[in-house]
């Protein structure tokens, strides 16, 4: 079915969704009211979340936003709870649009005859299972480490412009040139897709999750739509051209039977795909993009990880307990439950708070330091926990740490540029990264 929007409408929405920095007065909550000025999409909480997801888990574990509706869910041991008991708390929800998608906008979807049945991270049915079989085959820990020459040549390729343009004086951005168009390309050399250019891939995810996770003004709703449409067409063609190789993710989709022993439907492939190719590279990309600015502005860091045989590895372990590109997540409570000591009644939609609980005192001492090499760093929920954690962890992380370090090796004497103190941020439900990592070698 079309994607639905959540039951209860966002007031007083903002166009767009990148944030430059701290507005006067937004920045932090109200020791009177912590909870009363809480604007999920507000510049305060996009750019400097942790005070409110600090009062949220001291004071109000679970709380009933009431500009969205939606329960946020604060501490990790809540969070873990809902992620590992799937009967109680349902994905169904986890693709659903934030912000209602009015009639105009649905229009141009069903034109473009867009429809997501349930297939991964929504699908709480029987075939999830067999289609997360199929994923993991193409994301697990031996191919990714087969995939490391792929990766470190794409890198060396794209840093050699960087290289270059910063040799000769200019700035350049790391966020658009680099950390967005590494595992774009990298994603369609494994999955051996070829009819696209990682331009319009870009294009075509990013609209999808602006559309579906960010609180645009109904004229930008329409452009979006326009790129939506584009986006599941050419996937629905791709599949049903029968021209996909069969060792290919394409070609093992059309193979792979469903539990009652029919082959997957079209309509189900293009669902995997639509979620595995945004997942496999904005998610991605922003990780990349979190990973180069946080490196770039922790004394001594840079050239740390460029030197240290296991230093990136740890770095991007780190930011991902801190500050995950993923930021929360959905669930749907089957039945009335009790959550946090708040009754919590069927049919609650739930919002995990996934880059809060990485900094939850219950389970990380210290944990407004970065401190790489955490003992219990891999605790953390950036990547979910339970049957729908991601499949793509393991390349996920393999990319940053290969782009981290050959960026870090590559330009030994980048620094931010001058003014790149408050870059615009990406500001969506459920996805939060710096949108420019601007750099220069002076």
């Amino acid at each position: 079915m079309i994607i639905p929007a959540v039951d209860t409408p966002t007031p007083g929405a903002r166009d767009g969704i990148t944030i430059r920095g701290p507005v006067a007065g937004t920045g932090s909550p109200d020791a009177r009211d912590p909870l009363g000025l809480l604007d999920l999409f507000g510049d305060g909480f996009v750019w400097d979340p942790y005070p409110w997801l600090e009062a949220l888990r001291t004071q109000a574990p679970v709380f009933q936003d009431p500009g969205t509706g939606l329960w946020l869910v604060s501490r990790h041991r809540d969070i873990r709870r809902v992620l590992l008991d799937p009967a109680a708390f349902r994905p169904d929800n986890a693709q659903h649009a934030v912000t209602p998608l009015p009639a105009a906008v649905l229009r141009v979807l069903a034109r473009a005859r867009f429809k997501l049945p349930p297939a991964l991270a929504n699908n709480g049915t029987a075939s999830h299972a067999g289609l997360r079989r199929v994923v993991t085959r193409f994301f697990n820990a031996q191919r990714v480490a087969a995939a490391v020459p792929v990766i470190e040549r794409i890198a060396g390729e794209l840093l050699d412009t960087a290289r270059a343009r910063i040799n000769a004086g200019d700035e350049y951005d790391l966020f658009a040139s680099f950390a967005q168009v590494l595992p774009c390309r990298v994603l369609m050399e494994l999955l051996g897709i070829e009819s696209v250019d990682p331009a319009t891939l870009i294009r075509w995810s990013d609209a999808s999750l602006e559309l579906f996770w960010g609180r645009p003004a109904l004229p930008r709703q329409l452009e979006l739509a326009e790129s939506v449409g584009e986006f599941h067409q050419w996937l629905t063609a791709t599949v049903r051209s029968g021209k996909a190789a069969s060792d290919s993710f394409i070609g093992a989709l059309a193979r792979h039977r469903l539990p009652d022993g029919t082959l997957l439907d079209p309509q189900t492939a293009v669902g995997v795909c639509f979620f595995v190719f945004i997942a496999g590279q904005s998610t991605t990309g922003q990780l990349i993009a979190t990973v180069l600015r946080r490196a770039l502005t922790e004394p001594g860091m840079w050239p740390r990880v460029a030197q240290e045989a296991d230093g990136a590895e740890a770095w991007v372990e780190e930011v991902l307990r801190r500050e995950p590109p993923v930021t929360t997540w959905r669930r749907v409570t089957a039945r009335g439950v009790e959550l946090g000591g708040v009754e919590v009644p069927a049919g609650a939609q739930l919002l995990l708070m996934l880059m809060g609980s990485g900094s939850d005192p219950e389970v990380f001492a210290d944990p407004e330091r970065m401190c790489p090499h955490r003992a219990n760093i891999r605790h953390h929920l950036a990547f979910g926990a339970g049957r729908h954690r991601c499949p793509g962890a393991s390349l996920a992380r393999t990319e940053a740490a290969v782009a981290l370090r050959a960026a870090a090796r590559t330009l030994p004497q980048a620094r931010l540029a001058e003014g790149e103190t408050e870059p615009p941020m990406l500001g969506l439900l459920s996805f939060r990264a710096p949108l420019r990592v601007a750099v220069t070698g002076g």
